[in-house]
């Protein structure tokens, strides 16, 4: 039977893990599942990709453990082929002509002259965030594939749900917040010659999933690179921030360190549903890849465009 269908009706997150169990579906603390793949034949098997949908659906959060090498990622690669035909998932966008889909995360010692690092390609930390935050249709997925883990117990990532946060705003505030009174500048190292160097737009949005969700909220936040344009906007972007840094927010926080992702682990986020960040970066042979798919625009577009 379909994981969806029996689980058709069900409310409780424990509920809903519990069963998941049975389907030999384990759990990280904090309710973030996981999934087995034993053999790279995982990933063209319908209930495999069915089970990878509905966790993202419902949590918006799933680590998967391979049971092979794939340094090519092959596995990551097939599985997001399989849920854009059977789930309708959109698929990625190439990063360049030579890397295609995907990305590698690793500290990079030089730059070419006049050129930017990206962040993930330094070993500095990288506060709370979310992916393509200054993209008018920011990917709702990613997922990282560790090659390398951090050998001297760096580079960890923290994830932290958007649903604890806007349970802890004013209501004033999330009202503000769904409003598009935020530029947002798009980073030096992304800027592309003939494209537009900021979007306006909101930081919360009523969630658009395609299925029904426990989820009422989306949002996307880079602090360095949002400007709020209205006296309104600049005091619910204070309170947000004085919030995601908050003690109350801190006890919600996930820190998945090394030795929770170790080699050959995959974790796949809702980019809309989770904030992520990362502590320094300790190894420089710390390697991960990176895949973002199933863009889709956020929220209202604004009307400043003067800014």
């Amino acid at each position: 039977m379909r994981l969806e269908m029996r689980l058709a009706g069900l409310r409780s997150l424990q509920t809903a893990t519990a069963v998941l169990r049975n389907r030999k579906v384990q759990d990280l603390p904090g309710h973030i599942c996981q999934l087995r793949a034993p053999s790279p034949s995982f990933a063209k098997q319908s209930e495999h990709i069915s089970d990878i949908h509905f966790c993202l659906q419902k949590f918006g959060v799933l680590k998967i453990n391979l049971g092979f090498e794939d340094d090519n990622c092959d596995y990551l690669q097939q599985i997001i082929r399989n849920l854009h035909q059977q789930h309708g998932h959109g698929l990625p966008i190439d990063h360049s002509a030579s890397r295609g889909w995907f990305w590698d995360i690793r500290p990079t010692q030089k730059s070419v002259e006049g050129s930017y690092k990206a962040r993930s390609e330094t070993a500095n930390s990288f506060p709370w965030h979310t992916d393509c935050s200054y993209e008018a249709a920011p990917p709702r997925y990613f997922a990282l594939q560790v090659l390398q883990p951090d050998r001297c117990n760096g580079g960890t990532l923290s994830i932290l749900k958007m649903d604890r946060l806007v349970d802890l705003l004013s209501e004033q505030t999330r009202s503000i917040l769904c409003r598009p009174e935020f530029r947002i500048d798009v980073p030096p190292e992304f800027m592309k010659r003939d494209r537009e160097q900021h979007i306006v737009g909101s930081l919360l949005s009523r969630s658009s999933s395609r299925e029904e969700s426990f989820v009422n909220f989306e949002g996307r936040f880079r602090e360095d690179i949002i400007l709020p344009l209205t006296r309104d906007a600049k005091c619910a972007f204070e309170e947000l921030k004085s919030v995601i840094l908050g003690p109350e927010a801190a006890k919600h926080i996930l820190d998945l360190a090394p030795d929770k992702l170790p080699r050959g682990s995959i974790i796949l986020l809702d980019n809309r549903r989770w904030l992520h960040a990362r502590n320094q970066v300790k190894d420089p042979k710390r390697h991960l890849r990176r895949v973002r798919w199933d863009a889709c625009s956020f929220g209202p577009v604004g009307a400043f465009d003067d800014f």
